[in-house]
């Protein structure tokens, strides 16, 4: 008597390619005499979510799928429930939703990695469904894998490259006490640190020796766990971070910068520093850190750089240029999905090192948009400079994907280029995450091409961020100022991110 399907072979969610490297890891995990396996997914913030299962429950799982909670995907940064999930349709007017029903996580094998610092334990990032294998409304990396299967329609597909900013500080607290505990919609106090080197001596070859130790280690687990590093950095602040990859595909780089973040975090606070991607620590003379999020579209089957111009004197090719156009013309409500944090919005100031509107330059670091390349060169891209380092990289790569392609089909021209992109007539950013959200609130665009239960959902879920941020200046009397993060954000985002 034959068996039943599996919940992956019933409902068709692997490859051929996935099914033979699910039997090479299974291989794999007895041969490295693994201990635990965590199943990994990203929540709508970014945020890596986890279960350490047993090999034995690993082995059932990665062909079977296994069941989770939806929980973290109605509680928003602080872990404040947004949506009534024990009435009927879930706070959120969607049937299935009711309850806070379980998920099937079903593992992607081309994941699947041993994570160095963690001696026996191996990973894997998973997909989300419902239990008629429906993809799962809110699952950020099944809404990019849809954006991508619009681009392979037209045989061509999105290449990125990361270059991400981050701090690194010294931990300064034995342990944790009462204060570094909060509740549902409220952080503790975050533990207290110490500079890891004093900062603004950029590119300091002896200050950045001072943080090598932890470069070393760093390093040896992003190459074990094949993320492509290219450089680390010392920045500007004191601590600041940046690393760079190398490019690949959007799913694979928005894939690898969720497994850096909570890599970096990791093996940071195994030697006794803490890593933070929050964009503006509330402390002192820590300068906000970035996101450039670098992109191509390239021919599907040759791999031929499609941004690239034909002609001497011109930027980017045609579709180039029609590509470019779209995420200007679209930047406004796009910033919802790069810059989502109430703290983010401190790094659009004028005449710094990110932008205050959607202008564009040739190699001008002021620009939201800088593009680089030209006549002959493969490496042409398009550098936006307007996200965040906490930003979800499934839904930031996807903004561009969706903005780009609606400037393709539109045939938009983009606006003159300028050399001086804090002076020139284009459309101002957002001044604040509220800002960001009404933007994408009344833009068609996304509605359509996300659906109005994923945007209203998203907004409901960052605007009782933004809420909970008035509410405690309110409460507190604290200035919300323009220079100056709050000690809420502090609270909020610095071990959060």
């Amino acid at each position: 008597m034959s068996k039943p399907p599996t919940f992956i072979e019933k409902h068709g969610l692997w490859s051929d390619a996935q099914r033979r490297l699910a039997a090479d890891i299974k291989r794999r995990v007895e041969a490295e005499k693994l201990r635990y396996i965590r199943l990994a997914w990203s929540d709508t913030h970014g945020y890596a979510r986890a279960k350490a299962l047993t090999v034995p429950a690993f082995l059932s799982a990665l062909t079977a799928g296994y069941n989770i909670g939806v929980a973290t995907t109605t509680l928003d940064s602080a872990g404040a429930r947004v949506f009534a999930s024990f009435t009927r349709g879930g706070g959120m007017g969607l049937a299935e939703m009711t309850g806070s029903p379980n998920l099937t996580v079903v593992a992607d094998p081309t994941t699947f990695r041993i994570l160095p610092w963690a001696p026996g334990t191996g990973w894997i990032l998973c997909d989300e469904y419902f239990s008629d294998g429906t993809p799962f409304h809110f699952a950020p990396r099944q809404l990019l894998k849809k954006a991508l299967q619009k681009l392979a329609a037209r045989k061509c597909a999105s290449v990125i490259g990361a270059e991400i900013e981050w701090y690194l500080l010294r931990v300064a607290e034995e342990h944790l006490t009462e204060d570094n505990v909060g509740a549902p919609g409220t952080r503790g106090r975050p533990i207290k640190t110490w500079p890891a080197e004093p900062g603004y001596h950029y590119h300091s070859e002896s200050n950045m020796d001072l943080m090598q130790s932890v470069f070393d280690a760093l390093g040896d687990g992003f190459e074990a766990l094949g993320l492509g590093l290219r450089s680390i950095e010392n920045e500007w602040g004191p601590g600041q971070v940046e690393c760079t990859f190398a490019p690949r595909s959007a799913l694979e780089a928005a894939d690898s910068v969720l497994l850096f973040r909570t890599a970096t975090r990791q093996v940071c606070r195994r030697l006794g520093y803490f890593a933070t991607f929050m964009a503006r620590p509330a402390l002192k003379g820590y300068y906000a850190s970035g996101w450039h999020l670098h992109q191509s579209l390239v021919d599907a089957a040759s791999g031929a750089n499609l941004l690239m111009p034909e002609k001497s004197g011109e930027a980017l090719s045609p579709l180039g240029q029609s590509y470019l156009a779209g995420i200007l013309h679209y930047a406004v409500p796009s910033t919802a999905f790069a810059t989502p944090t109430v703290n983010g919005y401190r790094r659009f100031k004028p005449n710094s090192l990110a932008p205050d509107r959607a202008a564009w330059a040739h190699d001008h670091r002021g620009a939201m948009i800088r593009v680089l390349g030209g006549v002959g060169d493969p490496a042409t891209r398009l550098e936006n400079r307007a996200g965040e380092p906490a930003a979800n990289p499934y839904l930031f790569i996807l903004s561009q994907v969706i903005t780009g392609l609606a400037g393709i089909d539109a045939k938009l021209t983009p606006p003159p280029a300028t050399d001086a992109p804090y002076a020139a007539p284009c459309p101002l950013l957002p001044k604040s995450l509220p800002e960001a959200l009404d933007a994408l609130d009344n833009e068609p665009l996304f509605r359509r091409e996300l659906g109005d239960t994923f945007i209203d959902y998203f907004l409901a879920l960052k605007r009782t961020e933004a809420g909970r941020h008035r509410r405690a200046l309110e409460q507190s009397g604290e200035a919300a100022q323009d220079d100056e993060p709050s000690t809420w954000e502090q609270n909020e985002y610095f071990d959060f991110f």
